[in-house]
């Protein structure tokens, strides 16, 4: 719906887990806000909603172009982030902030968490009377927005996760064993499939095994898929997902691991559930494997935790490119007499990569979770070439390796 374009200040902030490119889109919204004369000052909000409601502003019309390219060119939120969840008391506290300083346009850059956030702040906003501009903007490592092809940050995170696993091949050929990477995401699997990149050669190469959340794990088929790899090729890499969870269960079992551990789970605002900060999934599993296979088998894990969402030698040129429009296309939709709405990622082409950006309803993205679809997952332990298709221009280039044994391992 359009309607007048009304004069005002403009609020930016960002939400939930920081990005690679995340500042990117903070300077995409700047950029364009600074070329229409109906906006005052723009306003950044330190640590998301808490930010405005705390009264935490620092003004970002006039900083210098050359600044805001090196802001642009940095992972992490500069603004900080946070994890609360507004409810009616808190929207009413915003409310009453935005009024004092005269804001007509929000905009939160975060994944389907902060779109809900935008739009409960949104739909209260018009019940309150309160003329104002409510708009998200993509952000999320974990690639689960609806109607989104992809999202800003997944591609970087995706490279990162890529090359270590390419790193961990090869430490692996050279002391072989069995070898096991716990990499986010909690419902939807897309960063741990993209450790499928990281294969060259597919008889050889690892990972050799990728388990993701959107299909039921079964331990004792997961000691026996590596017994094989193993018995094959004398090691093996595996790439697991922090939310896999047990036929019936919808509790991840590193969630069920730390309940057990300490009798209860830590939770956000948004009751999500914390994974990554604990290595229980990686040791349970390799015990399992020592159980299975002898108390002296050499298997060791690691939890890549949050080193992958903000890992500065991984930025991929599309992830900062898509992300810096994302946010030119925010302020553009608002500035165009748009009252509210999301802003989402469409592929086009795949020869060449080309995407377009739409405006999409809050609700239809808000709160909501996309999964990695089924077609891309074989024998619920493999990922197949037609991800790596997908992912492929969107990750960019990787480092090139070569073996002086060829395909012996």
């Amino acid at each position: 719906m359009n309607q007048q374009i009304i004069s005002g200040n403009a609020v930016i902030g960002q939400s939930g887990g920081p990005t690679a490119v995340i500042n990117q889109s903070l300077v995409g919204v700047i950029e364009q806000l600074r070329t229409h004369p109906q906006i005052g000052k723009i306003l950044g909000c330190l640590h998301g909603v808490r930010g405005i409601i705390d009264d935490q502003f620092i003004e970002l019309q006039d900083i210098p172009q050359q600044r805001l390219e090196r802001i642009a060119q940095t992972p992490s939120a500069s603004l900080g982030s946070t994890r609360d969840k507004p409810n009616a008391e808190y929207c009413q506290k915003i409310f009453d902030h935005f009024a004092k300083h005269d804001v007509r346009y929000f905009f939160y850059i975060g994944g389907n968490d902060s779109s809900d956030t935008c739009r409960i702040v949104n739909e209260l906003g018009q019940k309150s009377g309160y003329e104002l501009r409510c708009f998200h903007v993509p952000k999320t490592i974990d690639n689960d927005l609806m109607h989104n092809d992809h999202t800003p940050g997944y591609p970087s995170a995706a490279n990162f996760v890529a090359q270590a696993f390419m790193s961990d091949d090869l430490d692996n050929r050279a002391l072989p064993g069995i070898k096991i990477n716990v990499v986010m995401g909690r419902h939807a699997g897309f960063l741990t499939a993209a450790s499928v990149l990281a294969r060259h050669n597919d008889e050889s190469d690892g990972p050799h095994l990728i388990y993701v959340p959107e299909v039921a794990f079964n331990v004792d088929k997961f000691k026996l898929d590596v017994e094989r790899i193993y018995a094959k090729l004398g090691r093996c890499l595996i790439a697991v997902s922090e939310g896999i969870h047990r036929e019936g269960h919808h509790k991840p079992i590193a969630a069920e691991l730390a309940e057990t551990a300490r009798g209860s789970v830590e939770t956000d605002a948004h009751n999500n559930i914390a994974l990554s900060g604990t290595g229980a999934l990686g040791d349970y599993l390799c015990q399992a494997i020592r159980d299975h296979m002898g108390a002296d088998t050499r298997v060791r894990a690691d939890t890549f935790g949050y080193m992958q969402r903000c890992f500065i030698g991984s930025i991929s040129p599309v992830d900062a490119q898509e992300a810096r429009m994302a946010g030119r296309k925010a302020a553009d939709a608002a500035l165009s007499g748009n009252l509210d709405g999301s802003i989402a990622i469409q592929r086009v082409s795949d020869s060449p990569y080309n995407v377009e950006y739409q405006l999409i309803e809050l609700s239809t993205v808000a709160g909501k979770t996309r999964t990695l679809d089924r077609k891309y997952i074989v024998d619920d332990n493999n990922i197949t070439d037609g991800f790596k298709q997908y992912l492929a221009p969107l990750v960019g280039n990787l480092p090139v390796v070569e073996s002086l044994r060829g395909g012996i391992v």
